[in-house]
């Protein structure tokens, strides 16, 4: 009865994941240097290493499939 009550750890499919290579988030949401994409009204996020490594097409506005 003295007890604490814990709320259930946080599930993985809640957390921000690269769209790329799958690299997942730490805390509640994307890191600033993370990138967001709107591609055929999904959201989509890219870690910055991926982003780093295709910024061109970013740049260019190239939905990722292209990439």
């Amino acid at each position: 009865m003295d007890e604490e009550t814990r709320q259930p750890a946080e599930p993985a499919a809640d957390r921000v994941r690269c769209a790329r290579c799958g690299t997942t988030a730490d805390g509640d949401g994307p890191p600033p240097t993370w990138l967001c994409s709107v591609e055929n009204g999904t959201r989509q996020y890219f870690c910055e290493a991926c982003a780093r490594a295709h910024i061109r097409a970013i740049e260019s506005r190239l939905d990722s499939d292209w990439w």
